[in-house]
């Protein structure tokens, strides 16, 4: 397509990688199937052919329909242009929240749904930085080294979610944030030293919000009953609470609350046995200066 002699560009699936529709997602294909249907019943009403449209958007036309059909997720860019070139008054641009979900690995979408209502969250790391701590340059060189190593578009989805997920610390009134990290987790130069000191100065950053407490556990105790993995606890509103250990209950996730007490138990003593907050902030601090 040409406009004043010039060849324009118009989008297609090569130019958007990772808005693929998840085909195991029954809620996410439920979601862009209905997306799909208005855009395409209300471009039929206003008497627009596809190709125009999709020139109006800046798309090709393949991707246009491909979008009608459900088969693509539109970007919200697509639904606001969308939104203007059908009149449709805001309608279809209210339709972005939902279908910037449904760009999250469903799992992941599951723990930042838990998180979102979470009011308190007690957090234990024995070998990685939780990702609501991790910045996205850090967390970008973590996901690089899964292996096999993931396609681009797969690694951008991963990592969009991650970076989504810490709209936790804009909530009013927050939730209490309460993490326990392990030294060796600290001075790993995941990602090079410039990350690394990037990430050191964001600990300390968000150690400074008045809902969050970051403790360090020192290399030399050993003896704490976190030596089995990950434990992370949750707490909502109604009293419930939602928990998991790698090295108990299979690493499944618990809501008894006989088997929640045994996570609590054991995060009490690991914060007990960790370095106090204000600790922890001059040990970051120091190691900050040394990276």
């Amino acid at each position: 397509m040409s406009v004043d002699g010039e060849v324009r560009h118009l989008k297609t699936e090569a130019d958007e990688p990772g808005w693929e529709v998840d085909p195991d997602d029954d809620w996410g294909l439920a979601v862009i199937a209905t997306v799909g249907r208005q855009l395409k019943l209300r471009r039929e009403a206003a008497g627009q052919r596809a190709a125009e449209f999709g020139e109006a958007l800046g798309y090709g036309e393949d991707m246009v329909y491909k979008i009608e059909a459900g088969k693509r997720i539109p970007r919200p860019e697509y639904l606001d242009m969308a939104d203007e070139v059908l009149g449709a008054g805001g309608l279809l641009a209210a339709m972005k929240e939902d279908v910037e979900k449904v760009r999250y690995p469903k799992k992941v979408r599951d723990l930042a749904d838990l998180e979102a209502k979470a009011v308190e969250l007690l957090s234990y790391g024995s070998h990685a930085l939780h990702g609501l701590l991790q910045t996205a340059e850090f967390a970008r060189a973590l996901l690089m080294t899964r292996r096999p190593t993931p396609p681009e578009e797969q690694l951008e989805k991963a990592l969009t979610a991650r970076m989504a997920r810490k709209a936790i610390f804009e909530r009013s009134p927050g939730p209490e944030l309460s993490f326990v990290l392990e030294e060796t987790t600290l001075r790993r130069p995941v990602g090079g030293k410039m990350v690394q000191r990037k990430q050191l100065a964001r600990l300390l950053e968000v150690s400074q919000l008045r809902n969050v407490e970051i403790q360090v556990m020192p290399m030399d105790r050993w003896d704490h009953p976190g030596t089995g993995g990950r434990i992370q606890v949750l707490k909502f509103g109604d009293g419930t609470a939602f928990g998991r250990m790698d090295d108990e209950f299979n690493g499944r996730p618990v809501h008894d609350p006989r088997q929640l007490r045994i996570l609590e138990l054991r995060y009490g003593i690991i914060r007990a046995e960790a370095l106090t907050a204000r600790e922890s902030k001059a040990f970051i601090e120091q190691l900050l200066g040394e990276t």
